[in-house]
């Protein structure tokens, strides 16, 4: 059975509108055929970004070989899911800071990619699609830096095609919240 990984960040999931769209792009995915499910909740996961001593550590495993070791279990799920779906509102021009912590996680020479001999990146990654769901009260326009980061490390992570669905401007006064969520579901469901 595929593999299907779903990395939330969604920081209100109950009330979240992006956490709303997941849902019905993996109803459509699910109904297409049957996948494992994993879902990894972001708020959940006491990420923190690299530091020295973070940094230190990493460098020390990755130098002897130790993969299989606790500080590369997110590295490993991402290398192994079929499907990857990343749901994240639009903050800031791009998303929450635990999926930056998240995604230098699971950016780990020698699991998600590796360089050849001449210096060029080479992914290791099985997915074949990466699915990047988003949602913002204004209006995202071309400055979702976001999802422009996310498509270039699914490409240096060996990932062939990425896509994006969205609804914007759903705290304008005046717009009609639930037709812009309606339409981009409909959308989704295409």
């Amino acid at each position: 059975m595929k593999r299907l990984l779903i990395v939330n960040a969604c920081v209100r999931r109950d009330t979240s509108r992006t956490n709303r769209l997941c849902r019905v792009w993996l109803d459509r995915l699910c109904r297409d055929e049957p996948y494992e499910v994993q879902e990894v909740i972001l708020e959940e996961e006491n990420l923190h970004g690299l530091d020295t001593g973070s940094l230190g550590h990493r460098d020390r495993l990755l130098s002897e070989g130790h993969l299989e070791h606790e500080m590369f279990r997110l590295a490993r799920d991402f290398r192994k899911a079929d499907e990857i779906v990343i749901a994240a509102p639009y903050w800031d021009m791009s998303f929450p800071a635990a999926l930056k912590c998240y995604l230098e996680a699971v950016s780990v020479v020698g699991l998600t990619f590796r360089y050849r001999m001449d210096g060029t990146p080479e992914g290791l990654c099985r997915a074949k699609r990466l699915t990047y769901i988003t949602t913002a009260g204004g209006l995202i326009g071309e400055n979702n830096f976001g999802y422009t980061y996310v498509k270039a490390l699914a490409d240096l992570f060996g990932i062939a095609e990425t896509q994006e669905f969205r609804a914007e401007g759903l705290d304008i006064v005046g717009n009609d919240v639930e037709e812009i969520l309606r339409k981009a579901e409909d959308k989704i469901r295409a």
